[in-house]
């Protein structure tokens, strides 16, 4: 039998935000223009009461108003073993700080597998509160991001990380 999750929008510095939760954690944070073949959910219905969103909501306008560095709201991935893996190891990226997709393959024993890293990390279903948008390129150029480049340059910034695109 298919999941079901429920969702509510908010609204945000990076535009419209599309949380996305289980019974009792938080499944997804997609984007306005989000792909969405991106990241596949079963049913989704709205509830703009349910507690895992509201808190999710709360803790994300927190973090936009500078006043929260960490999220607390219990997290559901729905990915293989690789894929949460990387996405683990970008939960241990630090607020303000950035990693290479060459930092995150060692981090994970996968030296090798920096494309397949890339990848996993397009597809990380928890924008924001699972950091993708710490990752860079080696060069230090911003590469891609679901949210766009001007949201990853927005919140790169808002944390400080120094890492300007204008």
């Amino acid at each position: 039998m298919p999941t079901t999750y429920t969702f509510k929008t908010m609204t945000s510095p990076v535009g419209v935000l599309k949380l996305v939760a289980g019974e009792n954690t938080l499944a997804a944070i997609l984007w306005e223009n989000d792909d969405p073949k991106r990241v596949r959910l079963d049913t989704t219905i709205e509830d703009s009461h349910h507690p895992v969103l509201l808190e999710t909501e709360q803790q994300l306008n927190e973090y936009f108003a500078g006043k929260r560095q960490a999220f607390s709201v219990k997290l559901n991935f729905a990915g293989t073993e690789f894929q949460k893996a990387v996405w683990r190891a970008l939960l241990a990226i630090p607020y303000g700080e950035t990693r290479s997709y060459g930092e995150i393959a060692q981090q994970i024993g996968k030296p090798k597998a920096v494309r397949a890293v890339g990848a996993a990390i397009g597809k990380n279903p928890i924008s924001i509160v699972v950091p993708c948008h710490r990752v860079i390129g080696a060069n230090g150029q911003l590469t891609g991001f679901a949210g766009g480049l001007a949201a990853k340059s927005c919140l790169l910034e808002l944390e400080g990380s120094g890492l300007k695109l204008h």
